[in-house]
């Protein structure tokens, strides 16, 4: 295996001690405190209990709190996300527990990440040792509800976009080509439309230096990072970051591998004037029009977090207000916005603080892992800022470097959990994966082909699980159609969605997964069979049914990787890599069948799914084609 090289080893080790140091979470928030949520459900299934109860109005989120008796000590029930472990809204499967052991749940209202009300009344129920109930998903393709809302497009999130132009190998591969490669299939395969980025203002860009003691501003690494990005026919999310060493206060307070530096400006009307400067230089270069349309500016990268920002909150709120006002003062017009911050906090202070000062909040941004991100529709509407867009410009299912759920099939059903979540009621506009490629360097570059990186795809470009969750996402129809599930696990394990595409065809998406992520290698207790019951279909038409799947023995390349391995190889061999392309694909469950819609439109599909696992059906109109390939 390649060895981690010694600044690699530091910079990971500086990392983990830093990491978990957060600055005062609830320096100048005003978040009320709600009551419990109202009628709390607990409903027994195999091997998880459901909970569920009333939503409140003004919540951003709910904790579940769990104890072994009915007056105990409750904790946070803790699925192993790492994060945040509060979820948007019910319902909640906990598969923590044991079976036929009883356990009492309760349940608080957030108003912000940090701001918790009272327990509700405790309920209990004790899981069931097995189930023979299945899950009904019954389809209404007749009724379609509108344009199906699709979080994934606006943004994907990348290592440092000057890697994209890195002639540097990894594994015998050229970095910047692959990651390049990796960022036009987003374009071409998810609908991705911008990306969002660290370091633009990094010393690797030479954007600012002091020469006797004079600025001197230069965009000539910045032109060709984003003429590079334009060129995949992709826009930036321009992250406002790190500080150039010159303009740097205490230029010895840095992060990652490449020694990023965190500290505030030495001097804040020289940010303002380089910040100012490169907006201009911007607009002049692609056009003002199209940075209104298309760009925005985020201030910094999660400086809650001490690791990322060695200033206090108030100079963090200064440096967003000097930023703003020097983007804004281009053109008034172009967006800017924050808090860019980790775990979800801080969004309420920046509220707060730009109600205060005047600051403007174009759009709000945040990041959190290993949960569906919470809903700060009511946060913005406190504040009066109904309808700001709200962009989580990092989500992943672990915040954790070199971890190996990154490259299994449970983070690919995370990601259509969450991603279902931001879709409902169109609660979030932007919902970012972290990150596009396992080309990546933050704590040194990976070590092996399959290291648990963050990457949606490998290095050497092969599609992780997560990369077929958004495939599959993505090939849903244009139009969505209505779900209603019932039985053992319905919307809590067992989720799905359904669309209708332009030529009439049908797809219908399921997945099962539990958050808890010590079951992320599988747990034969949470499979459901599952009953697809499609209405409203042409009556006694023929369709092509086509059935594809992700899960241990499909779809899944870690599992190929797995077995062609030998003990503690790091990379492949050409004739690996060969084996390795060849099942870089998405597995049809079956051969393309015909089936035909009864006398009034009804058609029933069933099939196992095991957890965690994820299937979509395609009902085409019109008999299977000869010989046509499987995709």
């Amino acid at each position: 295996m390649t060895q981690t090289s010694p600044s690699s080893t530091d910079a990971r080790t500086d990392w983990e001690n830093r990491i978990g140091q957060r600055t005062d979470p609830t320096f100048g928030g005003d978040a009320p405190r709600l009551d419990p949520p109202a009628r709390i459900r607990a409903e027994a299934g195999g091997h998880q209990v459901t909970l569920t109860w009333d939503e409140v109005p003004g919540a951003v989120g709910y904790q579940v709190y769990a104890a072994d008796e009915p007056y105990g000590d409750y904790q946070p029930l803790d699925h192993a996300g790492r994060d945040v472990l509060a979820v948007p809204h019910p319902p909640y499967a906990d598969t923590t527990g044991t079976p036929e052991r009883e356990r009492w749940y309760r349940v608080a209202t957030l108003t912000d990440v940090h701001v918790e009300g009272e327990l509700s009344g405790p309920v209990s129920a004790a899981s069931l040792p097995s189930t023979s109930t299945p899950v009904v998903v019954s389809v209404d393709a007749a009724r379609p509800t509108g344009e199906l809302h699709r979080p994934w497009r606006p943004m994907i999130g990348s290592e440092h976009l000057s890697y994209a132009l890195s002639t540097d190998t990894v594994g015998g591969r050229v970095i910047g080509e692959e990651l390049t490669s990796a960022l036009s299939a987003a374009r071409r395969e998810l609908g991705v439309t911008h990306v969002r980025a660290h370091a633009i203002l990094n010393d690797d860009n030479a954007v600012y230096r002091e020469v006797d003691g004079e600025p001197v501003h230069d965009f000539a690494g910045v032109d060709k990072v984003y003429d590079h990005l334009r060129s995949l026919d992709l826009y930036p999310v321009v992250e406002l970051s790190f500080m150039p060493h010159d303009l740097a206060s205490d230029p010895s307070k840095t992060v990652f591998e490449y020694a990023a530096i965190v500290s505030p400006p030495k001097d804040w009307q020289r940010w303002h004037d380089l910040v100012r400067d490169l907006t201009q230089h911007l607009a002049d270069r692609y056009g003002l029009e199209d940075l209104v349309e298309h760009w925005s500016f985020e201030v910094w990268n999660e400086a809650n977090l001490e690791v990322f920002w060695s200033g206090t909150p108030a100079e963090y709120l200064k440096l967003y207000d000097v930023t703003a006002a020097a983007v804004k003062s281009v053109d008034p017009r172009l967006r800017v916005g924050g808090p860019s911050s980790a775990a979800s906090g801080w969004v309420e202070e920046l509220l707060t603080h730009a109600d205060e000062s005047g600051a403007p909040v174009d759009f709000v941004t945040t990041h959190t892992y290993g949960s569906p991100p919470l809903d700060f529709r009511p946060a913005l509407e406190r504040h009066g800022r109904e309808g700001v867009p709200i962009w989580w410009t990092e989500w992943g299912v672990t915040p954790t470097h070199f971890y190996e759920i990154s490259d299994a099939v449970f983070a690919g059903t995370f990601l259509l959990r969450g991603m279902a979540s931001a879709m409902r009621d169109r609660r979030i506009e932007a919902l970012s994966y972290w990150v596009v490629s396992d080309h990546f360097e933050e704590l040194g570059r990976p070590p092996e082909l399959l290291h648990g990186g963050f990457g949606l795809r490998t290095v050497g470009e092969l599609r992780k699980p997560r990369w077929w969750a958004l495939a599959l996402l993505e090939r849903l129809g244009e139009q969505q159609l209505p779900v209603s599930s019932s039985g053992d696990g319905a919307d809590s394990l067992v989720e799905s969605l359904a669309a209708r595409g332009e030529a009439g065809e049908v797809t219908v998406l399921t997945w099962n997964l539990t958050l808890d992520q010590t079951k992320a290698s599988g747990s034969p207790g949470l499979a459901r069979h599952v009953r697809v019951e499609v209405r409203g279909l042409a009556p006694a038409t023929t369709y092509t049914l086509r059935h594809e799947r992700v899960d241990d023995e499909h779809s899944d390349i870690a599992a190929v990787w797995g077995r062609i391995r030998e003990a503690d190889q790091a990379w492949p061999t050409d004739e690996q890599w060969a084996q390795l392309r060849e099942a870089d694909r998405l597995d049809v469950l079956a051969p393309d069948s015909e089936v035909t819609a009864d006398a009034s439109g009804n058609l029933v599909l069933e099939y196992d799914l095991p957890m965690p696992a994820m299937s979509l059906l395609t009902l085409s109109p019109g008999p299977a084609r000869a010989g046509e390939p499987s995709r």
